[in-house]
Formats: structure tokens, sequence, C-alpha cells
């Protein structure tokens, strides 16, 4: 599989490296508005294709999936246009700015019976089944609540201090821990709690979320960029609890019982950066004619916005263009 990337930063850097080490993908080509910037990744990872603009990119007809990896506030008119040229999509978190973005290009992508996939690398991750697999084993009894948190002090990168980028803790980091709750929870949310503090630019630096569930649980929810934070997720039950060490790229898992006795442990299989599941999961969906991926469907891509829209609503944060 081809996959050609679009935009040189950070992100962009994993998922080359990753490529290299693959066997059913390759970097293929790699375009940024740059071509310098272009040709200087290109000779980084050795990709043999590189364009100054993303337009040769989506008409590149030996691009099978194109990786969106620029800000966040592109992510829609970048979707669409490689949809509108016939390519497949993986794009990077958070998948758009709102839920209204996120429906309008999946439709499209269903309509041109192409892949559209968010690149949320957790969901793809071979612990994430893991953790199904032992809450299914009832090992801590019956579950009441959650917590989870993500943090980085990395306000002083430029895009996460810009609106009109999509800037903020909440779609960069905070996006996270509202997929850890979502997918051990669900989503049949009743109601949405949450104090921010704000960046001195406007956006969010940091805040605490909760989420009361119809079942009668709740999930507690932080997440920052002003510092670091242990990155934990903890599911609690009546017999124990479980301790899921690094919610970002999980570590390992721990699970204890009610007198912190450890009782069992997982740890995580040898991975090339953590890439390549997502990658692998798009290839085998391509290659079966999916629009979407199981691990990530579409229905949750949108569940995702729509609680982060919600979440934004209590702040009364809202984004350049979108509707008051």
């Amino acid at each position: 599989m081809n996959v050609g990337i679009i935009g040189a930063g950070n992100i962009a850097n994993t998922m080359a490296r990753t490529l290299n080490q693959m066997e059913n993908a390759k970097a293929y080509a790699v375009a940024s508005r740059d071509l310098k910037r272009a040709g200087e990744f290109a000779d980084k990872y050795k990709i043999p294709h590189t364009y100054g603009s993303y337009e040769e990119l989506y008409q590149d007809k030996n691009v099978d999936l194109i990786y969106i990896a620029t800000t966040i506030s592109h992510h829609a008119e970048q979707i669409k246009a490689a949809l509108l040229n016939g390519k497949n999509v993986l794009c990077e978190k958070a998948f758009t700015l709102n839920a209204a973005q996120a429906k309008e290009v999946l439709a499209l992508g269903r309509e041109k019976k192409l892949l559209v996939a968010e690149a949320i690398w957790t969901r793809y991750m071979p612990m994430r089944k893991t953790m199904d697999e032992i809450l299914a084993k009832n090992l801590i009894g019956e579950i009441h609540a959650l917590s989870a948190n993500l943090a980085y002090p990395v306000h002083n990168v430029e895009r996460l201090g810009k609106l009109e980028l999509g800037g903020g803790a909440l779609l960069d980091i905070g996006v996270y821990p509202v997929n850890f709750a979502l997918m051990h929870f669900g989503d049949k949310i009743k109601k949405i709690g949450s104090t921010l503090i704000p960046y001195k630019t406007g956006v969010d630096a940091m805040s605490s979320v909760n989420f009361s569930y119809d079942d009668g649980k709740i999930a507690f929810l932080q997440f920052g960029m002003l510092y670091r934070s242990d990155r934990r997720g903890i599911i609690y039950g009546d017999k124990g609890y479980i301790e899921f060490l690094n919610i970002n790229n999980c570590a390992g898992i721990r699970v204890y019982n009610t007198d912190d006795k450890l009782i069992a442990s997982f740890d995580p299989p040898p991975q090339l950066t953590g890439f390549e599941y997502e990658v692998e999961a798009c290839r085998k969906a391509i290659e079966s004619g999916s629009s979407e991926c199981p691990e990530m469907p579409h229905r949750d891509i949108i569940r995702v916005m729509e609680t982060m829209d919600a979440i934004r609503a209590i702040w009364g944060l809202r984004f350049p263009g979108e509707p008051a």
C-alpha cells in the first residue's frame, strides 16, 4: 500500500519511520506547501516522491492512502479534497474542529465509497483489546467509576496557542481521556460537567471534565498543556481496580484487589512506534472495500467530536467561523 503523507511535522516523522519498517505499506510520497521542507523530509526517510503542493499529491494515481498530519483547522478541507480526488484517507486526531465537519466529510467518504479513518492510535493498539478482555473477566466486580488524565507542558508550541488553528488542550490532548472514557464506559452520557482554566491567548489551557452515565457510572477526566501528568487511566470496581499505565501509549495494565494487592499484570507487545496498527487497519479496510475501520467506526468518530463540542459549549469556547 502506497501512503502519501501531507505535512512534515513531528507526527509525520513518526509515521514515516513507521512505514519504513512495515512490510505491507510504504512511504511513497510527501507533500508540503514548502517544497524545500518536503524535500528534506523525503531525503531523511528515503521517500521517492516529493510535492510542493497538496493538490499534486491528491492527483498522484499511485497513492492508495493519504495520511493527513497538519493542523486541526485544515483537516476537514484536506479530507474533502483527497476524497474528491478518489483517495482513501487516514487523518490525525482531532479528526476535525467539530462534529458538523466530521459528519460532512464522513458522508462524502461513504458517497465516494472510500475509506475515511481517524488516526487516534489508542483505538487500534492491542492493549485496547487486552483491556476489554480483562473487563469481561469481571476481576474487579461491579464497576462504578473511571478516571483518566493526560497533560504535557506544550503551551509553547505555536499552533496550540492559536484558536484559529484549533489550538488548546482539548482537541490535541483531551481527546485521549475522552476516548478512554468512551471506549470503556460507552457514550450514553447523561450529563457533562467541566471546569476550565484558559490560556492567555484564549484557548483552553487545562480542564477537568466529568461524565455522568445513564447506568449510574461516572468518569473523571483531566487534561492540560501546562504541566506533565502521570497519564494514568483507572477503572474502579467494588472488588478492586484496574490501572492502565499511560493512556496515550499503554505501558502495561495492572489489576489490584481492595487491599491494593496486585492480582494480575499484562504487558504490551513490542511495537515499531505504535502507528503500525492504524496503518494495517486501513490496509485491511481498503482491501475489503470498507469506508471505515472497525476499531474506530464513523459513529465513534462523530460521538467523540460531539462530546468535545459539548465540553466547549459549557466553556463558551468557539472556533472562528462556528455559529454562536
